[in-house]
């Protein structure tokens, strides 16, 4: 029969072998590799009939995954420019077997949907990896964006009334709170 200390002992090795685990994984691959840098993925159903696409020497390359499972680290809003004009896009950093940017259009039900969903989890539900899988919406243009905490899909419905700005600081203070809490 198992004593309680002989219990806290084996579960206190297993905290230290999980930390070690945490640790190997947070440091860079060493050696040659192919993952340099980070990379952008863009969020939209523009190019080559495909729900996200990342960009090779300018042309639109598919990604085939239909998700992306990792740790939220930043999501912020930026201005960029887009044949010419000045454009806002949602910028979402997943932090995974490397790092993954995310890019959206402010206003797309992709950003809307992965804002709303991210606005309404809680502080221990954002330290855990999330999952990120774009859904093709009836219209050829539109995609939507699911959110998952393992198998726990988010519902987090919004509506032509939902306050966006609210939404957002909310989404992105959350994320700044998980930031700084680590």
């Amino acid at each position: 029969m198992t004593t309680d200390t002989e219990l806290l002992q084996a579960l206190a090795r297993q905290e230290e072998l999980l930390k070690s685990l945490l640790a190997a994984l947070s440091k860079p691959k060493l050696g040659l590799h192919n993952d340099t840098g980070i990379c952008k993925i863009y969020c939209n159903r523009q190019h080559n009939n495909c729900l996200w696409y990342t960009l090779t020497n300018g042309e639109p390359v598919p990604v085939n995954a239909t998700a992306l499972t990792g740790y939220l680290k930043e999501l912020k809003f930026e201005q960029t420019s887009r044949r010419g004009k000045p454009c806002h896009k949602l910028s979402t950093t997943i932090a995974a077997d490397r790092l993954y940017l995310l890019e959206s259009g402010h206003d797309t039900h992709f950003s809307k949907a992965l804002l709303s969903a991210i606005a309404s989890l809680t502080h221990e539900q954002l330290i855990q990896p999330i999952t990120i899988s774009p859904a093709p919406g009836d219209d050829e243009s539109v995609l939507f964006c699911r959110v998952w905490i393992g198998s726990y899909y988010i519902k987090a419905p919004y509506t032509e009334d939902t306050d966006w700005k609210q939404t957002a600081k909310t989404a992105i203070a959350a994320v700044k709170a998980i930031q700084t809490s680590s």
